[in-house]
């Protein structure tokens, strides 16, 4: 088991997006000023957080370096993690982008530099490319590691059956071990129950949940307004757009106000509570734009849902498992001699 906590301390994690940014470890919210930027920080670290996520891509590396800036008085106290793939340029270039041995090493070089460090403790490989085979990929992942350049690598918006084989090769193989995967996840977006967050637990990989909010629509003010993420960013949004998204908002506000606490609180302990029930480690990133934002986030860690608003909001939420799933769940009972209600399932599921 590759068991992570990705070195957080709050409960939340903070990651950088599009800077000035953060999330939760945590981050600095898509837009925020550099100034707001570091009120962030301050407050995240006075609360205990350490773990501090963002990517070479965000704000076109304006985020590693104010990251860098950041952490530089007390740099082993945090946990450092970015990515590789998208590059730093605001022009794409096919060689300066992708998961290629050669770029891999140039984009850690650079945000090294960017950071002001010496070693990143976690490198994401942000997306696959669709080119680089996963041997090469987790050969410039076991150079960098025995280079002393990273400490450990993991994969970010990766399917499932490549997250396997890429686990299966490198135990294979004796290369460093992929440690865990990042994954959309909150109650508006739920796909990864199908298969990323049963391989998270079979394997024992740690899981970093982004949009806990999904966009900003599980907090309700999209049905008042459309700024934010919405009308200024046009990108990690969802909107009402099905009949379940409206359901799942509408559930959110009724707890919200059957317990007094603000929409937003509701549903990150929401996905809190999803992640105390899992037999790995699954941690909420956030991306405050303010200190508003930030605190609201911090109070979402003594919200305790009652099991009945849990389980309404997981009903609500849940999304069709499909083929195979389904099938197979339709077959346990006569699998399983007859009557699976008698059987106790082992807690992690099998691989």
């Amino acid at each position: 088991m590759r068991y992570t906590t990705f070195g957080h301390r709050t409960g939340l994690r903070v990651s950088e997006y599009a800077l000035g940014t953060a999330n939760f470890g945590t981050g600095w919210g898509a837009g925020a000023e550099p100034d707001e930027a570091r009120r962030i920080f301050d407050r995240f670290a006075e609360a205990g957080g350490t773990f501090l996520d963002t990517a070479d891509a965000y704000q076109f590396g304006q985020s590693e370096e104010l990251t860098g800036q950041f952490v530089a008085a007390d740099r082993d106290h945090f946990v450092l993690a970015t990515k590789v793939t998208l590059g730093a340029s605001p022009q794409p270039d096919i060689s300066r982008t992708g998961n290629s041995r050669k770029n891999m090493v140039a984009s850690v070089e650079a945000s090294l530099k960017r950071l002001g460090t010496d070693y990143i403790d976690l490198l994401w490989v942000h997306f696959p490319d669709e080119l680089t085979p996963m041997e090469e990929i987790l050969r410039g992942l076991d150079d960098l590691v025995s280079a002393g350049k990273i400490h450990h690598a993991a994969l970010s918006n990766f399917p499932a059956w490549r997250v396997s084989r890429a686990v299966t090769l490198a135990d294979l193989r004796n290369w460093a071990p992929i440690v865990g995967v990042q994954y959309e996840y909150s109650l508006v977006e739920r796909s990864a129950d199908r298969e990323l967050l049963p391989m998270a637990e079979s394997l024992g990989l740690g899981g970093a949940l982004w949009s806990p909010l999904g966009g900003g629509l599980l907090t309700g003010k999209y049905r008042r307004s459309t700024e934010g993420r919405l009308s200024d960013l046009g990108a990690v949004i969802h909107t009402e757009s099905t009949d379940q998204k409206t359901t799942v908002v509408d559930a959110v506000l009724a707890v919200a106000e059957e317990t007094g606490v603000t929409p937003a609180q509701v549903s990150v302990a929401w996905v809190r509570e999803r992640a105390a029930r899992s037999v790995t480690s699954l941690v909420p990133i956030i991306g405050p734009r303010n200190l508003a934002q930030l605190d609201s986030y911090l109070d979402a860690l003594d919200v305790q849902l009652a099991p009945e608003h849990f389980d309404r909001l997981s009903k609500v939420s849940a999304v069709p498992l499909g083929v195979p799933h389904e099938a197979i769940a339709g077959s346990l009972g006569g699998i399983q001699g007859g009557d699976s209600s008698r059987v106790l399932a082992p807690a992690a599921p099998v691989a």
